[in-house]
């Protein structure tokens, strides 16, 4: 009997265990497919933020930041304004030089954005029903995640998020929204390329630092009342 009572228990034990790698697998790929860290995994963002080609990655970075600078300096109305305006005096420039330049040479050359008038710029109804559905997918997603967490479905989980809120009542009290953009911009166009030299030494200390961490969740949970651990049908 004891025997039996102790496969038992060791079996139920790895059932759980499977059980938590699942869901642990479930919210890393849910984490994986969310629209930013989708984005950032697309070949034309990776290959911008790893500056495979640096003058490209120049103009965006740049222009990414000074746009980012505008809008701590500015309203997003006297940005947005600034940048039509910008826009609108270039184009209106260049159609009167042409004009000009026909009008000299006497030349019929037509309208200078003649090409791109006649481009079409219209969505196609499929492409936009794909990215609805794509969106209202998100959505869906990100209701279910915060109905798990805000009505405490895994009290663990839950904690997580009270901890990182409460950091983040710390973080808002020193910066702004724009100041954390403009931190989060350099830091992205900064980090991958020192990651990438320095791979090996950075994933050593990122071990470390998961392990510790793991250990610390392991022995909270080890201590939370029975009724408030994982439950086994998860």
């Amino acid at each position: 009997m004891d025997t039996q009572s102790s496969q038992i228990s060791s079996s139920q034990g790895f059932a759980d265990g499977q059980n938590s790698a699942a869901k642990e697998s479930k919210m890393s790929d849910s984490f994986l497919s969310s629209p930013p860290v989708s984005l950032i995994q697309s070949p034309q963002v990776h290959s911008l933020i790893h500056w495979r080609d640096p003058k490209k990655s120049g103009v965006v970075f740049g222009l990414s930041l000074l746009l980012l600078l505008s809008l701590a300096a500015f309203s997003v109305i006297s940005v947005i304004s600034y940048l039509l305006l910008a826009l609108l005096c270039v184009t209106i420039t260049f159609r009167i030089y042409k004009s000009v330049i026909q009008a000299v040479q006497k030349s019929n050359d037509g309208h200078p954005f003649k090409a791109l008038i006649e481009k079409d710029v219209s969505i196609p109804p499929e492409t936009f029903r794909k990215h609805v559905d794509t969106s209202l997918a998100h959505i869906n997603r990100a209701l279910k995640q915060m109905s798990h967490l805000f009505l405490v479905e895994d009290l663990v989980d839950s904690l997580k998020l009270a901890v990182v809120m409460w950091l983040l009542t710390y973080v808002g009290a020193v910066f702004n929204g724009i100041t954390i953009l403009i931190l989060a911009d350099i830091l992205l166009f900064a980090v991958p390329p020192v990651y990438e030299k320095n791979k090996t030494q950075i994933d050593q200390y990122i071990d470390v630092v998961r392990t510790q961490v793991n250990n610390t969740m392991a022995k909270l949970q080890e201590k939370l009342p029975g009724a408030m651990k994982r439950t086994k049908t998860e």
